[in-house]
């Protein structure tokens, strides 16, 4: 009895609901994410910018990413970050790729600086680790500040998100496509947290583009909830 209390004490507080978690999340927080994962992730690995979702941007899903944001819990970005490498792996899409070089998308220094850390790059970071690929935090950054995207219409996102982004310093002089490593000729995978319409992944994958760096597709944590599949976008 002892040492079933003993472990109940020493157990973390889960982050999203703050019973006993013996891992990051309590087997009831894990069970509702859970629920939020999609049945066919790679629908829409399709198109111009094929696009890979883990799960749908709702309920616990919801919750976790603005626990993860704005709450400082990273490890959790670490736990859909594995989730994601796992569901990618088990997918018929992995089959089809090469070995990736994984882009996170980048936040802008002030927002780092306030944050502390960028969500993108700490999933990315525990899904290439689970995958395999190489990881380059460094081969998007942000230049220019912009307003939070929430609540924009697509034309606003579009004209918010101009020049938002440049090619980093390390393929600014070495682009991928002309390197010598294994990792520098792998095509690009874009990685974000949530994908609504898909401007901000778009004018990152432009950006690369431009500069002949190529762009295979994007992986995502969730995607908006309500799908309108002639335009392949989530609003």
């Amino acid at each position: 009895m002892f040492k079933s209390l003993l472990s109940v004490f020493l157990q973390s507080p889960c982050p999203l609901c703050k019973r006993p978690a013996e891992n990051i999340v309590c087997v009831y927080c894990q069970k509702q994410l859970e629920s939020c994962q999609l049945t066919n992730p790679s629908h829409l690995w399709r198109g111009n910018l094929p696009l890979f979702a883990w799960g749908v941007y709702d309920n616990k899903l919801k919750q976790a990413i603005a626990t993860l944001k704005y709450k400082n819990q990273p490890q959790l970005g670490m736990l859909l970050g594995q989730w994601l490498g796992n569901t990618w792996l088990s997918d018929s899409v992995s089959k089809k790729t090469r070995k990736l070089t994984v882009v996170p998308i980048p936040l802008h220094r002030e927002r780092l600086k306030a944050r502390g850390f960028n969500q993108a790059e700490t999933i990315a970071r525990s899904f290439c680790q689970r995958t395999g690929y190489s990881l380059q935090p460094q081969g998007l950054v942000r230049v220019r500040d912009t307003e939070t995207m929430f609540g924009l219409d697509p034309e606003r996102r579009q004209q918010n998100l101009k020049y938002a982004f440049a090619v980093g310093k390390i393929w600014q002089q070495q682009p991928p496509r002309c390197g010598s490593t294994r990792s520098a000729r792998s095509p690009v995978l874009l990685l974000d947290d949530i994908y609504t319409t898909g401007t901000t992944v778009e004018e990152a994958a432009r950006v690369l583009r431009e500069r002949g760096i190529k762009v295979c597709g994007v992986a995502v944590v969730a995607r908006a909830t309500s799908f309108k599949s002639d335009r392949s976008r989530y609003y």
